[in-house]
């Protein structure tokens, strides 16, 4: 799809009041610009602030997505509409819920527990839309995300069926803190030291510093998610992956940073289970 039918899709879809953003080749967001690159609009990391992105470029991912059809056809933007791939839009904003089937698994999950709704065919699963809005969260089970606020999807065009409200079987689902999924005969073991798991040669704090420092460099990665995900779990378990003070909460940490940027769960579980093999653990 060229430059000029994205924007018209765009166009079409902020006149029906659904916010939209360009998306790059691989379905991320266009990376901050020099003055945006280490912050966000509202002050705070990782584009968790609320609201609309002040910047006049499509910066910060969901936070840029509007319906003003004077910024989406600016000057600033334009650039931004020639390198898209994929037209996004902030379901959050539009008062909706999309829930990410991403396999065949996760969709005959959702037939035989979720109440039917609004269905597009995306490219390995389904996407199911609901009336209403919750907070977003990857990874509820296997496959599946919640996408609503401080979020973005992919637009992949109308779909069929008619669009029921948002159900508590989905808000329910936000609520379980799924664990970390590792691939059976692919679990990595992290060896404990006999002292208590506690690290010999790094502090408390040198730990949480790293760890805030590796989901940032996820975080600003603006291509080459995968290649950057695996890198920085590389330099994770480097440094702690023997120590016995890496948790499950740490591992999440990085998953969660991994999946805010496309990533799904089997390629964080992948790329995690390589970075340990490849360090011999």
């Amino acid at each position: 799809m060229s430059a000029t039918a994205h924007l018209r899709t765009a166009l079409w879809l902020a006149g029906t009041g659904v916010p939209v953003l360009p998306l790059r080749a691989g379905k991320g967001p266009m990376g901050n610009c020099a003055s945006c690159r280490d912050t966000s609009c509202g002050g705070r990391p990782n584009m968790q602030t609320p609201g609309p992105c002040t910047c006049p470029r499509p910066c910060h991912a969901w936070a840029a997505a509007t319906t003003s059809p004077g910024v989406l056809s600016s000057a600033p933007w334009a650039g931004a509409w020639r390198q898209a791939a994929a037209v996004g839009y902030h379901p959050g904003g539009a008062g909706l819920t999309v829930v990410d089937l991403d396999h065949a698994d996760a969709v005959a999950w959702a037939r035989e527990n979720l109440p039917a709704t609004r269905t597009v065919a995306t490219t390995r699963g389904e996407h199911w839309i609901y009336l209403g809005t919750m907070r977003s969260v990857n990874g509820v089970r296997d496959g599946i995300d919640l996408k609503s606020t401080a979020s973005y999807a992919r637009w992949r065009g109308v779909g069929t069926g008619t669009m029921q409200p948002l159900p508590d079987t989905v808000r329910a689902l936000a609520d379980k803190t799924p664990a970390v999924a590792r691939p059976a005969g692919g679990t990595v073991t992290v060896p404990r030291l006999a002292g208590g798991g506690k690290c010999p040669h790094r502090s408390p704090v040198y730990l949480e510093r790293g760890i805030a420092m590796a989901e940032q460099r996820i975080t600003a990665a603006a291509s080459g998610v995968h290649a950057t995900a695996y890198r920085t779990f590389l330099a994770v378990l480097s440094a702690h992956g023997r120590c016995g003070c890496l948790t499950e909460a740490h591992i999440g940490r990085l998953f969660t940073a991994a999946q805010a940027k496309g990533e799904s769960v089997r390629h964080c579980t992948t790329a995690w289970s390589n970075a340990a093999a490849a360090l011999g653990m």
